[in-house]
C-alpha cells in the first residue's frame, strides 16, 4: 500500500513548479501502479500550450476556473470544479487558467517525476531521443 499526503510532499522535490504552474507528483513510475498522478495547480491569468504525444492524461478540476482548447478543431471548453477532460488522441491544446486552478491529473505511461515541457509543449518519452 502506498500512502501520501499532498501537504508533506509539496516540500519535497515530488513538487516541479515551471512558469505559470507546479505540480505535485504523488505517483510516479517508480511507484510501479502503471500510472502517475498528480495535484497541478495552473495559475491565475497563465496560459499554457500543451501536446503530450507520448503520454495520455485524465485531468479533473478540483477548484478554479478557466478553459481548454482543442488546437486542431478550435473547439473550447470552461474548466471548473467537477469538469474532467481526457486527452484521448494526444490532443495539442492550449490550458488557461481564468483564476487559480487546482486540477487533480493521471498520466499513462507515468511519468518519472522531473519532466519538463519541450518546446512543443510535450514531454519526452523516458528512454527516448530528445
Amino acid at each position: 500500500m502506498i500512502v501520501r499526503d499532498l501537504n508533506v510532499e509539496k516540500n519535497t522535490t515530488r513538487k516541479v513548479e515551471s512558469k505559470g504552474w507546479d505540480s505535485v507528483r504523488l505517483l510516479l513510475k517508480d511507484d510501479g501502479v502503471g500510472f502517475s498522478f498528480h495535484i497541478t495547480t495552473i495559475h491565475a491569468g497563465t496560459e499554457h500550450l500543451f501536446h503530450y504525444k507520448n503520454h495520455f492524461e485524465c485531468v479533473y478540476c478540483i477548484s478554479g476556473n478557466g478553459s481548454i482548447e482543442n488546437i486542431a478543431t478550435g473547439e473550447l471548453h470552461p474548466i471548473h470544479p467537477g469538469v474532467m477532460y481526457v486527452l484521448n488522441e494526444h490532443d495539442r491544446h492550449r490550458l488557461k487558467g481564468d483564476t487559480e486552478m487546482v486540477m487533480a491529473c493521471v498520466f499513462n505511461p507515468p511519468v518519472t517525476g522531473r519532466e519538463v515541457h519541450l518546446e512543443d509543449g510535450s514531454y519526452a518519452l523516458e528512454g527516448a531521443p530528445i
